[in-house]
């Protein structure tokens, strides 16, 4: 059996893509060997990414509104011919070897359901919370399981008829958010395997901002990832759910509440420092890694956003975890009444 036996279909959702989608689509149009076809989902745009896309050998599917990349990848499955499906945000660079890296990947591993990618190490905006956020980013999945816990919908590719027969993402999230990993979490559930390839790389052409960052990481990801975390009654130790990034989120608040306590006893502050120096100690690698890639100086800058993100981290899952409890609370009450007011019912039960 050849490579070429495998057809490749892109699937591309967008939502005002802007400048970023344009250098996405111009990326794929390099591609080598060529894709069976680039299917580009118009989530409700209004800025003329659908009309952008005319000009290349694209198929293009329009919603009238916005309604989330999730049923926007949907609608494109549904529409795609290939035998792999190949998810792409709107925001990244692919290679021009991506397609034949993912044909011979799924080629010489019949048994692999989906695999996923990794951002590379050179992010395109230049300011500071853009290298850093990407870069952690390419950290995570370059130090990552290869036998991957979960899916990416930036750069991920799935065998078409396990993707059709888990119907797809869950629609439910009607703006980015968890419905890939939520995904990854049904796909190891049914028995299947996902490989992180650490070699397929993309370039991510967003530029992160303080606003952008903070609700992202914390609205977008780490307060509904809590949420499925408690539905599903499971945990992980990959990504940023190693062990090592949990018990950074206690160091955190360890380190914050003893720096708080300087103001009632000094003494607090060898505490402080003690936690701190754990934190440093348990993050060696990536701050590193920080430094190999910008410089000290870089490095240096990087500390307070990553501890930070423990920060907000352990403040989704206390959110998240008291909401959990208080709708299990309340379902408990409900049934409880229900069985008082018809005693016969619940008996003949």
């Amino acid at each position: 059996m050849s490579n070429q036996t495998l057809e490749v279909s892109i699937i591309i959702p967008v939502h005002n893509g802007g400048a970023s989608f344009r250098r996405c689509l111009a990326s794929l149009a390099e591609a080598a060997p060529a894709p069976a076809e680039i299917i580009v989902v118009a989530d409700g745009d209004t800025d003329g990414s659908a009309q952008f896309a005319e000009k290349f050998a694209v198929k293009i599917l329009r919603t009238s509104v916005a309604a989330g990349p999730a049923r926007a990848r949907n609608l494109g499955a549904r529409a795609a011919q290939g035998d792999i499906l190949f998810f792409v945000d709107a925001d990244v660079v692919v290679p021009p070897d991506a397609i034949a890296q993912i044909a011979e990947i799924f080629h010489r591993a019949p048994e692999l359901a989906a695999l996923i990618g990794s951002y590379d190490d050179m992010p395109a905006a230049r300011n500071f919370l853009s290298q850093y956020k990407n870069l952690l980013h390419h950290y995570m999945h370059q130090t990552g399981n290869p036998d991957a816990s979960t899916f990416w919908g930036a750069c991920g590719a799935m065998r078409r008829e396990i993707f059709l027969e888990l119907n797809g993402f869950d629609e439910s999230y009607l703006r980015p958010c968890v419905e890939d990993i939520e995904l990854g979490y049904r796909l190891k559930q049914a028995g299947h395997r996902i490989r992180l390839c650490k070699e397929l790389q993309v370039k991510h052409l967003k530029r992160w901002g303080i606003a952008s960052l903070l609700q992202t990481d914390f609205f977008q990801r780490a307060l509904p990832w809590t949420r499925l975390i408690l539905r599903r009654r499971q945990i992980i130790n990959d990504l940023n759910l190693k062990m090592s990034s949990r018990l950074s989120v206690i160091l955190t608040y360890g380190f914050i509440a003893t720096l708080a306590g300087v103001w009632w006893w000094p003494g607090f502050l060898g505490m402080a420092a003690v936690f701190g120096l754990l934190l440093l100690f348990l993050n060696n690698s990536v701050y590193r890694f920080f430094q190999r890639k910008r410089g000290f100086w870089f490095a240096l800058g990087t500390v307070p956003w990553h501890w930070l993100y423990f920060f907000y981290s352990g403040l989704a899952v206390a959110i998240a975890g008291a909401g959990h409890l208080f709708t299990h609370r309340l379902k408990a009450e409900t049934i409880q009444r229900s069985s008082a007011s018809n005693p016969a019912g619940a008996a003949g039960k």
